[in-house]
């Protein structure tokens, strides 16, 4: 079958990719560009760094501008991904929905209305078990966003790693904070993955922190060759 992936460059969207990779054919990325940082339905951080994830990835990225207004924003999402069928002849589309009956509800709606697969790879999987194959897998994910307490600062543009897991296992125990960042609490930037072609290096980073969120904003970024395996 051949799929069209909802992308916006974060955990969940890239690792939902590797996994339709494995028996049906990729043919394009599609990006919901908001206007909306506050939007419900589309991640926002660091958006533009998926033209060099395309690119590490060999495949054609299909941007889409919305306002990101409220259902509304759907409207535009059903008009790219209408486009991606006929561009791409995509058969189905992939999703990186783990717990969001907000989001999965909606976008099978849309897939329903156009006739195509909706397929979500991750759908319901244990948050703690992704966040480790991940790391099993060779994947490199950076925290770009954060917007719960107690998370501040000192989360941006860390790694996901073993280490991160653990304490973001044991903040799910003390104060409800989902591990994989399914409530809204994170937001993610992939920087290398096992399908990537070259791996991409951030040259110039600043924080915006304001009250109590902030993201890590990636203002200069290359694709350069991927280190060797030991």
């Amino acid at each position: 079958m051949r799929l069209g992936v909802l992308f916006s460059g974060g955990k969940d969207s890239t690792l939902a990719l590797h996994k339709a990779a494995e028996k049906n054919e990729v043919v394009c990325l599609i990006t919901l560009v908001s206007q909306n940082k506050e939007s419900y339905m589309f991640h926002t951080s660091n958006i533009d760094i998926t033209a060099l994830q395309a690119e590490a990835l060999g495949l054609p990225l299909l941007r889409w501008e919305t306002k990101g207004e409220p259902e509304k924003e759907l409207e535009d999402l059903e008009a790219a991904i209408a486009e991606a069928i006929r561009e791409f002849g995509i058969e189905g589309l992939v999703t990186g929905a783990v717990e969001s009956a907000y989001q999965s509800q909606r976008i099978q709606r849309i897939c329903d209305r156009l006739k195509i697969a909706c397929v979500n790879p991750l759908w319901k999987r244990n948050q703690k078990a992704l966040l480790e194959e991940l790391v099993a897998e060779g994947f490199k994910v950076i925290i770009s966003g954060v917007f719960a307490y107690p998370l501040d600062a000192g989360w941006l543009g860390k790694d996901i790693d073993t280490e991160m897991i653990a304490r973001l296992v044991q903040l799910q125990s003390e104060f409800g904070v989902s591990p994989s960042g399914e409530g809204g609490e994170i937001e993610t930037t992939v920087l290398d993955a096992p399908l990537f072609k070259e791996r991409i290096e951030v040259l110039d980073s600043a924080v915006d922190w304001r009250g109590t969120s902030g993201v890590f904003i990636i203002k200069k970024a290359r694709l350069v060759p991927k280190q060797p395996q030991k």
